[in-house]
């Protein structure tokens, strides 16, 4: 009697996961399809959006904005507005749901072969969490804890990057930007913040000295109009999309 063989077309994220390899007889086989994973980082109003948008329209991709409408609606509150507010207030509150909150961007299924993420869960906690806590505006008991549960995923779950674009932006450019598009929570983001959060980019990505870097970077300037920005992103196409088929 001949056996059949059973083929199981699964993803690697699905392979760490779920380990399914005790279930499967010997007669079976996991066939893996590639992924690609990209995180689009930079400042406030850098353009990630813009880009973002730009390669939504990519065949065999699938992008994962921020999760801003639940950061402004939680049964009903809105932390971001309250963390911009009183940041000693409520720092912690916001950072602990953002970094839930990426982490099921992270981990949640891929409906394509490659994937593109506004940020990621390493600069929520690199950029945002470190800026509060360096600034004065978040206990040390608070960034305490926020470092124990980002240190603890990290060594307990493989979270895949395997491409990190950087927009790099002035500062000056960044504000300029935010003052025009007249988010409500923005309107009171000073320059001194935006410049703060440049320089934690710039130490992380660019001098890689603050952070391990867990993948590749590319940078690409973004200070440009917009029809010089969608030139630059097509101009790297090919290096962005590199898991793509």
């Amino acid at each position: 009697m001949k056996r059949l063989l059973a083929f199981h077309v699964i993803s690697r994220h699905t392979l760490r996961l779920h380990p399914p390899w005790h279930r499967l007889g010997r007669t079976t086989c996991l066939l893996l399809y590639a992924e690609h994973w990209i995180c689009i980082e930079g400042n406030i109003a850098s353009g990630k959006t813009t880009c973002l948008e730009y390669f939504s329209k990519t065949s065999n991709l699938e992008v994962l904005t921020e999760p801003v409408s639940k950061w402004r609606n939680i049964q009903g509150h809105n932390p971001l507005a309250l963390m911009y507010q009183d940041p000693v207030r409520w720092g912690l509150t916001l950072q602990t749901y953002v970094q839930l909150t990426m982490l099921d961007r992270h981990l949640s299924t891929m409906s394509a072969p490659v994937r593109m993420m506004e940020r990621s869960i390493y600069s929520a906690k690199y950029i945002f969490v470190e800026n509060l806590y360096r600034s004065g505006k978040m206990p040390e008991v608070d960034f305490a804890v926020l470092s124990e549960w980002f240190d603890w995923i990290t060594s307990n779950i493989d979270i895949p990057v395997d491409l990190i674009v950087y927009l790099q932006t002035t500062p000056q450019t960044c504000y300029e930007r935010l003052t025009q598009r007249c988010r409500e929570e923005e309107k009171v983001i000073p320059l001194e913040y935006l410049e703060t959060i440049h320089q934690l980019y710039e130490d992380w990505l660019i001098n890689q000295m603050s952070f391990k870097v867990p993948a590749p970077v590319l940078v690409i300037p973004a200070n440009h109009d917009l029809q010089k920005m969608l030139h630059q992103y097509e101009e790297h196409r090919g290096k962005i999309l590199m898991g793509s088929k």
